[in-house]
């Protein structure tokens, strides 16, 4: 990816936070999805939300970041490309991301290949074209955890993947979001709802946690600890962020996958990336100085957030039979 940030907005803070707040998601009309509801093999839900598109389309699938939703500046940027360009288009949420709180004490997290495996299976049967799927930041590290664990049988699945702004080593990833501005800022605003959701889950089902352990917890590291990772199998923080993490696992993907990470990303330093010796053939690396953490925003003020979806779309497009409607 050929990007180069605008010279009002410097730097990867602004370039993450301005964004996400003021630039223009969509070009044309506002994006309206349909929704369904999926009963999981638990018995618990998840919400999807759809934009559909000619039968016999190809479908673009996009798993949100950490607290994201098909609300979310990218999700809606790439709705737009998506209904621009003739792709159906597909937002499953993640459980308690679409607006209501799920059944069960399961949640998510950063390696819920499991969850997106059932996901892509489901889509796979339903859906007669191609299918391509792209994961923002959490999402983007739990889409390239399912190709390295499925291995060559992803592409039974899927004609392509792509990852944005994924923290492909976690460790690396919550020690950077965890100290000064970061833990000032961002670590704030995820906790704010993070907290009450788990809060929810914990009087669904007494004894899940202690309160005043959660009520303690000051970082990500702390909340995963008491929440995160003993909820999903994992002995504590540390066990889940080495066990989650895609850089490790990217030699085993077999499916065409792009892995676009800004170097200036707050949340994931420059120095974790992985390089292209760590990666598979099929494995393509963008990692373009700037763009900040799912920003990558372009024009003059307020800006657009379209740079991205349309150069990660045209790469997913690429391998696919089906061409792009323009």
């Amino acid at each position: 990816m050929n990007y180069e940030a605008p010279p009002w907005l410097p730097g990867g803070q602004l370039q993450t936070i301005w964004p996400a707040l003021y630039s223009r998601r969509v070009m044309g009309e506002p994006v309206h999805y349909r929704r369904e509801r999926w009963i999981t093999p638990d018995a618990d839900f998840i919400d999807v939300d759809w934009l559909q598109a000619a039968p016999g389309s190809p479908l673009l699938v996009m798993f949100h970041g950490l607290e994201g939703s098909s609300g979310s500046h990218y999700a809606q940027a790439f709705a737009d490309f998506a209904r621009t360009h003739g792709f159906s288009f597909a937002v499953p949420h993640f459980r308690g991301c679409s607006g209501t709180l799920n059944r069960g004490p399961r949640a998510y997290h950063s390696g819920d290949f499991e969850e997106i495996d059932w996901i892509l299976q489901r889509l796979h049967q339903q859906h007669q074209g191609a299918l391509v799927a792209v994961g923002i930041s959490l999402g983007g590290n739990a889409l390239l955890r399912w190709a390295e664990e499925m291995g060559e049988q992803a592409t039974r699945v899927v004609n392509a993947l792509a990852s944005v702004s994924a923290p492909l080593d976690l460790a690396a990833s919550g020690a950077a979001i965890g100290r000064g501005f970061n833990r000032q800022v961002y670590t704030r605003l995820f906790l704010n709802t993070m907290k009450p959701k788990a809060l929810k889950k914990l009087a669904q089902h007494p004894g899940l946690f202690k309160a005043e352990t959660l009520h303690a917890a000051r970082d990500l590291y702390a909340f995963d600890n008491v929440f995160t990772a003993p909820l999903h199998g994992f002995k504590n923080t540390q066990d889940y962020w080495a066990r989650a993490s895609a850089k490790p696992h990217l030699h085993h993907i077999r499916v065409p996958t792009l892995v676009l990470n800004a170097r200036n990303d707050p949340f994931v330093p420059a120095w974790s990336l992985p390089r292209p010796q760590e990666v598979g053939r099929q494995v393509t690396l963008w990692q373009p100085a700037h763009g900040g953490h799912v920003g990558f925003p372009k024009g003059a003020i307020p800006g657009h957030v379209h740079a991205m979806p349309e150069a990660v779309g045209h790469w997913l497009a690429s391998h696919i039979p089906t061409p792009l409607h323009t």
